[in-house]
């Protein structure tokens, strides 16, 4: 055997055993996870998920009420944009402890007491953008 053969041999036997080394640690394709938003007439999933239904995920309805119309736990979310721009809403619904001086919040501190608003810092801004429009036309 030449050396030039012994050379393409090498080569062969090289890819073989990369050849079986990518199919045996390949790994396996998962069914998709079942979402509550599929669609079964499209067989789409939708791009989007709409404000109310980010609304109700992350338990506005809890304190606020059903129609958002306030409880004895938290103030009506409604006439929203009288108080608040839709970036203003953002950066509270971000982070509600820094407004903690304002005296509309002083009076809401009186009012509910013991109840926090909690933050949502750990929602997407474009999610966080979603619910502020859609309170701006309550």
């Amino acid at each position: 055997m030449t050396n030039a053969q012994k050379w393409v041999a090498a080569f062969l036997g090289l890819f073989l055993v990369l050849f079986i080394l990518g199919r045996v640690t390949k790994k396996e394709e998962t069914m998709p996870v079942a979402n509550e938003n599929y669609n079964e007439q499209s067989g789409q999933q939708p791009a989007e998920v709409d404000a109310l239904t980010l609304i109700k995920q992350n338990g506005c309805i809890t304190c606020h009420g059903q129609n958002l119309e306030g409880t004895k736990m938290a103030p009506a979310l409604v006439d929203i944009k009288k108080h608040w721009s839709r970036d203003a809403l953002i950066n509270y619904l971000r982070n509600p402890g820094a407004y903690s001086g304002d005296e509309r919040f002083e009076a809401y501190r009186e009012k509910y007491k013991g109840i926090v608003m909690p933050s949502f810092g750990n929602l997407d801004v474009k999610d966080l953008g979603k619910i502020a429009e859609y309170l701006q036309t309550k």
